[in-house]
């Protein structure tokens, strides 16, 4: 286990941004990440758990406390089942994956970050979420202080949603385990139409897995979504923005407001979201209200790339970066009337 004193952070994080940690901290086993968690609960210092970095806005103040940063490594895969150490790299576990013939996580390759992340926010792209394969979540509970096995329908898994972010302090994501499916080499059903249009099938129809994988790493590298040390527009946290869900009243709202500054017949992105309510595109509010690819003029930007991409152009900071997201969310809310929340998890701060 290795400690530091007056670390810096923002390496650590996709966005390159936030100050120092009082105290950080590296486990590389689930018992050092066990032990570093106790002593900060027995002595009522504040946690701040970092995997991958890929989903945190952290203050320019830094994090006064203790950060433990996940380096645990362990990757089990016996016939379709699959377990991950949290700190494993996501993306090269999705190749892993698909290297042995199987499909279910194809879709997600490319997505930046650790393996244990992937349950907290159900991570999801192009028509898959970990939460369709997921049998487990192995984590230590802060409250019990024991180590428990969660199974899927405990989770609480719902659209970026999960038990683990809505009660981010209780558990500890140790290990996630999966169960993934041989379809010799071809892909889980494809359900997003522009991953099938880019394959030249119909949604539905299967390609093979390594197939699936490429075309998604080349769709997501083209919106700037695969990080590049040397690309600014890949310096972000993906997609900042969730897609609004709304229910029967606020669609119809959004529909009257679309057709008042847009004009009638105008027709914005709509997919059923179930109990009746309608979920929409929050990169399409983002155009539409004005804020186009490449927006800004100072060292936090839309990236040129993708309209839910917030991007760090090398010098920015925090405080650069949250202006132009409560730009943004403010300007889509006065031009539709509907309020967009933020993905990515705030330290120290908020929009």
């Amino acid at each position: 286990m290795q400690v530091l004193h007056d670390a810096p952070l923002a390496p650590l994080t996709t966005f390159r941004l936030g100050g120092p940690a009082n105290r950080l901290v590296t486990a590389v086993t689930d018992e050092e990440v066990v032990e570093a968690v106790r002593e900060a609960d027995a002595a009522s210092t504040p946690l701040l758990l970092i995997g991958g970095g890929s989903n945190l806005v952290i203050s320019d103040k830094g994090f006064d406390g203790t950060v433990l940063r996940i380096a645990t490594r362990g990757v089990d895969l016996a016939g379709t089942r699959l377990e991950l150490a949290a700190g494993e790299n996501w993306s090269e576990a999705v190749a892993r994956t698909v290297e042995a013939g199987l499909a279910g996580v194809e879709c997600l390759a490319g997505i930046p970050g650790s393996a244990g992340a992937t349950p907290i926010q159900n991570v999801g792209a192009y028509g898959q979420e970990v939460a369709t394969t997921i049998t487990e979540v192995v984590a230590y509970d802060r409250v019990s202080d024991e180590t428990v096995t969660i199974p899927n329908a405990d989770c609480g898994f719902s659209y970026r949603h999960s038990r683990f972010k809505s009660d981010p302090d209780r558990h500890v994501v140790l290990r996630v385990r999966f169960e993934l499916e041989d379809a010799g080499g071809l892909s889980a059903p494809l359900k997003y139409a522009e991953t099938a249009r880019a394959l030249g099938v119909e949604p539905g129809e299967r390609v093979a897995a390594s197939a699936a994988r490429e075309t998604v790493l080349a769709l997501r590298a083209g919106k700037g979504m695969v990080l590049d040390p040397e690309d600014h527009d890949t310096w972000s946290a993906g997609s900042f923005f969730t897609n609004p869900v709304l229910d029967a009243d606020e669609h119809a709202a959004f529909l009257a407001r679309v057709a008042e500054r847009l004009g009638p017949g105008t027709e914005p992105p709509a997919y059923p979201a179930g109990d009746g309510r309608m979920k929409t595109s929050a990169a399409w509010l983002i155009d539409k209200a004005g804020f186009t690819k490449g927006y800004g003029t100072g060292p936090a930007r839309i990236s040129g790339k993708h309209t839910l991409a917030l991007t760090n152009r090398g010098e920015a900071t925090t405080e650069d970066l949250l202006a132009l997201a409560r730009e943004v969310r403010d300007g889509v809310r006065e031009a539709f009337g509907v309020t967009l929340v933020n993905e990515p998890v705030t330290v120290g701060v908020s929009l």
